[in-house]
Formats: structure tokens, C-alpha cells, sequence
């Protein structure tokens, strides 16, 4: 049975993986596709790299993309840095569990409904706001998706910076404070940077699912087209090998980055081995 497993194992987990990047695989082949013929490859070229350079419109889209991912990941990464410091001071148990479930419900939140839920609300505030006379709003624009890209990062914000927090000997940050520390300062030189790494994690996963969210966006959005909005677009149309190119850019982008997650966690973990060994042998 078990000899069964071991050699089923290898074959499933093959695969797993090649129905995931398979697609992934025939994308980039055809981004370097000589031709325009979408079914049949007819020489490596960089042509439609070189074409995406001309787009103008794709780099318009690429650049509200990083203006509103960087936004919205640091927005997030200093709110649910806060909010997960006060979840942690928690003395009650049942309400610490309560907060963190109502935190973490938005990631299990179906997408559609969360878009147009966030839809309906910045479009009565705007409407409600307008007709007092108080905001020159338009109703849905850079501020509504600005906000809700901060609002969906949070939780995974939160969810990253806790386990940081709960590795830190809380009476580090009480002898900071007895020692003449303010609240404030104590956070900053003792508690910061033991959770770094937490936070540099936190920011980079913001950051990746900023870039390449498509539903919440494609609700909240009216004028301002980020890159995954204008891909759409496109696919509505003939498809042409320069949305493979940047899609193929876009791949890679978020891959180096999840990449550099990981290896700022392992790194951190390395880091925090001989000082656990230290304290189990005393």
C-alpha cells in the first residue's frame, strides 16, 4: 500500500503542477511569437514586447497599477500593523477570537459580492455628500478603489504581522517603558524591529494581490483603468500577442515578489532558531 502511494505521488503531485502552469507556459511561449497567428508558433522574436512599448494605452494602465498598488499596500500595511499591535493587547480571549474572525471574513467573502457591495456604498456616499453641498466627488473614480484595495489587503495584512507579534516576549516592550520609554518609543525601537520581517512580508502580499485584483476593481472603478481592467477590455476584442507579453511581465513580476516573501520569512525564521535553542537550554 504504501509503495502504491509513493509511486502515485510523484505522478499526482506532476500533475497538480502541470495543470496549473501549463497555461501559464503557453502564454509566454506566444508572447515571443514572431507572428500574430494566435494557433501556430513560427519563430522566437521580441516583437510584441517592443509593440507593448508602444502602447500607450497599456502603460497608462501600468501605471495607475503600481500608483494604486503601492498606495493601497502601504495604506494597509500601517492601518492593520495598528490593528493587529491592539488585537494583541487583548486581554479577553473571547474577544480577541471575535475580532480576529470578523477581520478575517472578508478573505472568504466571495469577490462579486464584496465589488459590488463596495459599489453601492461609495455611490450613495457620493450621491449623499453632493446633494449636501460638502464634496465635489465623482462617484467612483481613483478614491473608491484607493479604498478598496485597502480594505481587502487588511486581513491578509493582520494575518501576517500576528504570528510576528506573538513571538515577541511581551515584557520586552514593559521594561522599555520602565526603563523611561514612551508608549510610542518603546514600539518603535523594541517592537518594530522584531516584527520587520512580518511587515516586509505583509507589504509585498498586499502588493501582489493589489496588482492583480480584477473583480473588486472592475466595481469600483469608472475613469481609472488598471492594467488587469484594460486586459479585460482587450479580450473582448481579437487578442493580440502584445496582452501575452504583458501578461507574461505581469507573471513574472508577481512571482519575483512572492519569491522575495519567502525568502524575507526564511530568512527571519534562521534568524530567530538560535535564540529559541538559547532559551530551551536555559
Amino acid at each position: 500500500m504504501h509503495k502504491k502511494i509513493r509511486i502515485f505521488s510523484p505522478l499526482y503531485a506532476a500533475l497538480l503542477l502541470g495543470f496549473l502552469y501549463l497555461p501559464m507556459a503557453v502564454l509566454l511561449l506566444f508572447s515571443f511569437n514572431s507572428s500574430n497567428n494566435l494557433f501556430e508558433f513560427k519563430g522566437f522574436s521580441l516583437h510584441w514586447y517592443a509593440e507593448l512599448l508602444r502602447n500607450k494605452a497599456a502603460q497608462t494602465a501600468l501605471w495607475h497599477t503600481i500608483v494604486l498598488a503601492l498606495s493601497a499596500a502601504t495604506a494597509s500595511v500601517v492601518i492593520g500593523t495598528i490593528a493587529a499591535v491592539g488585537m494583541d493587547r487583548m486581554r479577553r480571549k473571547w474577544l480577541k477570537s471575535a475580532t480576529l474572525s470578523v477581520t478575517n471574513l472578508p478573505m472568504m467573502n466571495p469577490e462579486i459580492v464584496t465589488g459590488i457591495s463596495m459599489m453601492l456604498l461609495f455611490v450613495f456616499a457620493a450621491q449623499a455628500f453632493n446633494t449636501k453641498g460638502l464634496f465635489g466627488l465623482e462617484p467612483l473614480g481613483f478614491h473608491t478603489m484607493f479604498l478598496a484595495h485597502t480594505t481587502f489587503c487588511l486581513p491578509y495584512v493582520v494575518l501576517s504581522v500576528s504570528p510576528k507579534l506573538r513571538q515577541i516576549d511581551p515584557h520586552m516592550v514593559e521594561a522599555a517603558q520602565d526603563l523611561g520609554c514612551s508608549p510610542l518609543r518603546a514600539f518603535l525601537r523594541v517592537m518594530l524591529p522584531n516584527i520587520a520581517t512580518g511587515i516586509a512580508s505583509a507589504f509585498l502580499l498586499a502588493l501582489t494581490i493589489s496588482l492583480d485584483d480584477f473583480v473588486v476593481s472592475n466595481f469600483v472603478s469608472h475613469s481609472y483603468q488598471t492594467l488587469p481592467i484594460y486586459i479585460y477590455s482587450q479580450t473582448k476584442k481579437r487578442v493580440r500577442p502584445d496582452m501575452y507579453a504583458l501578461s507574461t511581465l505581469i507573471f513574472a513580476a508577481i512571482f519575483l515578489l512572492l519569491i522575495l516573501s519567502n525568502v524575507l520569512q526564511a530568512s527571519a525564521e534562521k534568524r530567530r532558531m538560535p535564540d529559541k535553542k538559547q532559551r530551551e537550554k536555559q
